[in-house]
């Protein structure tokens, strides 16, 4: 296993990440912990959690997943352990968590984290992560920025918890001891920017890390983000490697096969556009014909991607763990390269 520095921070973490969200719903508390064994004595250092999992998130689950993480991890030498964890955001309709009110001010964020502790069982998260965005933005399958919504139902302009004041109460947690480092999630070039412009105007903690969706499917960070990644040195944490099950060609050999597509009907909406299952197709004959699985090509293809600092793998059983953890040894030919260019240019971002 290799590792990496987290942006400017002092955190260095495998190149691999467990994710954790299937904790709590998918997966028991007894193989969640087979799991975490699994990864750690396979080199994992790195582990992903958030107040909001298991996903997808629902009131009777809601922070069962770190609650589980809680039990495993106060038996284990918590300063080999790199833990992220996050704060749930605005405008997803989570009416269980803090009664509705998901705004990231600093009550909030106080809250959430003092809970999230107690659950974890530690005195810190080394990195902290807020969700998605205290703003209006396309999320989760949405791909166009549509500025009607910046309008409540009266017509008024939202009023959003600003980003100096989110940066403002994350500094506070830094310097309080509970927080070593603070990255974004499901962000956006123009909140990036934002987020290392006023860290920078105002001295204020600087954003080590960026976790958004990333895989052959939705190479978005490909187009801008990226560039910003490298010049500012954001270490990308790339979720979703597998685009919900759909590049391991599993509901290719069987359209029923157990997993979150057919389990959670109607929640993956990003999977449900025209070119989904035709670049399913292609990459699986990809990986095929050269002798891979499509899981080796998809996981290969994120792990290796040069503005990849940590990829996140999730499982359901151990026979997928251990193959997402033994696809870092996967190296792609040049000729596999190429073809994946070409397959993108013809299908891109079908998944975005």
């Amino acid at each position: 296993m290799q590792y990496r520095q987290l942006g400017g921070s002092n955190l260095n973490v495998s190149a691999v990440c467990l994710g954790t969200m299937t904790y709590g719903d998918q997966n028991t508390e007894a193989e969640a912990h087979e799991q975490l064994d699994y990864a750690l004595a396979h080199g994992i250092n790195f582990i992903d959690t958030a107040e909001m999992y298991p996903v997808p998130p629902k009131a009777e689950t809601f922070t069962r997943t770190e609650t589980m993480l809680g039990h495993w991890l106060k038996n284990q030498q918590r300063d080999k352990i790199i833990l992220g964890s996050k704060v749930a955001g605005r405008n997803r309709g989570l009416s269980w968590i803090r009664n509705g009110d998901e705004s990231l001010t600093k009550a909030n964020i106080r809250s959430a984290i003092h809970d999230s502790l107690k659950r974890l069982q530690t005195d810190y998260i080394d990195l902290y992560q807020l969700h998605w965005p205290e703003r209006n933005v396309p999320l989760f399958g949405q791909y166009q920025f549509d500025p009607k919504l910046e309008l409540d139902a009266q017509g008024n302009q939202k009023a959003w918890v600003s980003i100096h004041s989110q940066l403002d109460t994350l500094a506070e947690l830094i310097q309080e001891g509970k927080v070593r480092a603070i990255g974004l999630s499901n962000e956006q070039p123009w909140g990036i920017m934002e987020f290392l412009r006023l860290s920078k105007e105002y001295n204020l903690p600087r954003v080590a890390t960026l976790q958004n969706s990333y895989h052959l499917m939705n190479r978005t960070v490909d187009f801008g983000i990226s560039e910003i990644l490298y010049r500012e040195n954001v270490s990308l944490l790339a979720y979703s490697p597998l685009a919900f099950g759909h590049l391991t060609g599993k509901y290719l050999d069987d359209p029923q096969a157990k997993g979150r597509v057919t389990m959670f009907l109607g929640y993956a909406q990003r999977y449900n556009k025209p070119n989904v299952a035709a670049a399913s197709v292609a990459y699986a004959k990809l990986a095929r014909d050269h002798g891979l699985t499509p899981t080796q090509l998809a996981l290969s293809f994120v792990m290796h991607r040069w503005c990849v600092t940590s990829t996140i793998i999730g499982a359901t059983n151990m026979m997928q763990l251990k193959e997402n953890i033994a696809a870092w040894n996967t190296t792609l030919s040049p000729e596999v390269m190429l073809e994946i260019d070409r397959l993108h240019l013809l299908m891109t971002n079908p998944a975005p």
